[in-house]
């Protein structure tokens, strides 16, 4: 049976990006950054024992080579990850100038983001006027609350007694190319939020945005407030057929896991699952158990990013990755001959660093199922070639198999 899993720790970076002085979190370029590398040294030394403790444990990723891909992307020693390798381990780097959640991915299947994004200034308010008033008219408010790049947990803790208050929603962006809206399900309503976001994403993605996300949460100012599991993401679609569609076209399933769906538009998209990172790990044991022959599963798992990445938590992003690595060393011997497994990330998101944004690095790539080796540095876009190689299809783009 030839089947393919391609698996993104989201935001899992291994540091060594050519070109990561180019890019910066507030006003300290990205030089240097290493996300494994410096949370692996954060724990050899003590300093993430909130919820865990001593040196980093990930046994079957080390053994996949993500300690070898480590010196090899950055020549950065990570403490307690030196297994000599027992799967083909390279490092990638990308081509696409931003170091977004989109960019990374599109490349990964295939297309480098063929335009630069528009991303919203640092300032408040950071929205033109035009585009508020848009809001406003589609939500039929007479305002907006937040008009500035923030945290989405800490807006919504700081505003949400404002939003419940007066029914405005919460509208925030970051260093990437987003548009965000946070809004009570109940309050202000699931089903109006997402209508307001779909609404007004072709107005955004005229504008090169990439994503109009929309945050729901519940919650009182009394017992504090949470985004729930029904986000959903509205991105530009890829100009160019991707990775997906050269599955689709050719007879294969492809079954997207987490937020694949919402990157690509469900572009060449046949099943989407959704929801916590351990809802999705179960969900991909479960395709790894039933996936077609000549199936994709595209897996996408965002907590690494999006719960201790941007919140510069070295521990519980120590957390998620042995919770990560115990969930994978339970699902590589369900692997089948003809199986090909390979574990990527998109970009870094070093919790160690300075701000809040991702950070500009190489990602490793980790294959089971591919023999055993060095693929030593590879693009982006050849992961989207190494699959289609392995699935027998033709691949397009500037992509080479490294299989």
């Amino acid at each position: 049976m030839t089947r393919a899993f391609l698996v993104v720790m989201d935001s899992v970076g291994i540091g060594g990006a050519p070109d990561a002085a180019e890019y910066f979190n507030g006003d300290v370029p990205d030089t240097g950054a290493n996300t494994v590398a410096h949370v692996a040294q954060a724990c050899a030394r003590g300093a993430a024992e909130e919820g865990r403790s001593g040196p980093l444990s990930l046994p079957h990723l080390d053994a996949l080579g993500l300690g070898a891909a480590v010196r090899l992307a950055s020549g950065a020693e990570a403490p307690g990850l030196g297994a000599e390798p027992s799967g083909l381990c390279g490092a990638a780097t990308e081509t696409s100038r931003g170091k977004d959640t989109p960019s990374g991915h599109w490349e990964l299947a295939g297309l480098p983001v063929p335009c630069d994004w528009t991303y919203f200034p640092d300032t408040e308010p950071a929205f033109p006027e035009e585009l508020v008033a848009e809001v406003c008219r589609l939500a039929g408010t007479e305002g907006i609350l937040g008009n500035r790049h923030a945290s989405g947990t800490e807006i919504v803790a700081e505003l949400g007694e404002a939003h419940l208050k007066t029914g405005w929603p919460i509208c925030y962006t970051s260093a990437d190319s987003v548009f965000q809206i946070a809004a009570h399900e109940e309050a202000f309503g699931l089903d109006r939020l997402l209508a307001l976001c779909e609404a007004l994403a072709p107005r955004l993605h005229a504008m090169r945005v990439g994503r109009v996300i929309a945050r729901p949460f519940l919650g009182d100012p009394e017992g504090g407030f949470a985004r729930t599991a029904n986000r959903r993401d509205y991105a530009v679609a890829p100009p160019e057929p991707v990775l997906t569609e050269w599955v689709q076209e050719a007879g294969g399933r492809v079954i997207a896991i987490g937020k694949i769906g919402d990157i690509f538009s469900m572009a060449g998209i046949d099943e989407l699952r959704k929801g916590t990172d351990a809802e999705l790990m179960d969900h991909l044991a479960d395709c790894i158990a039933k996936a077609p022959e000549g199936s994709l599963t595209f897996a996408n798992f965002v907590e690494f990013d999006s719960l201790w990445g941007h919140r510069r938590d070295v521990s519980g992003y120590a957390r998620a990755l042995e919770w990560f690595d115990a969930r994978l060393g339970r699902l590589l011997p369900r692997l089948g001959p003809g199986d090909l497994l390979i574990l990527t990330a998109d970009h870094g998101n070093d919790p160690t660093w300075a701000g809040t944004d991702h950070t500009r690095e190489r990602v490793p790539v980790l294959c089971a199922g591919a023999g055993t080796g060095s693929a030593g540095l590879v693009a982006f876009a050849d992961v989207a070639a190494s699959v289609a190689a392995h699935l027998g299809l033709t691949a397009r783009g500037p992509g080479r198999s490294f299989l």
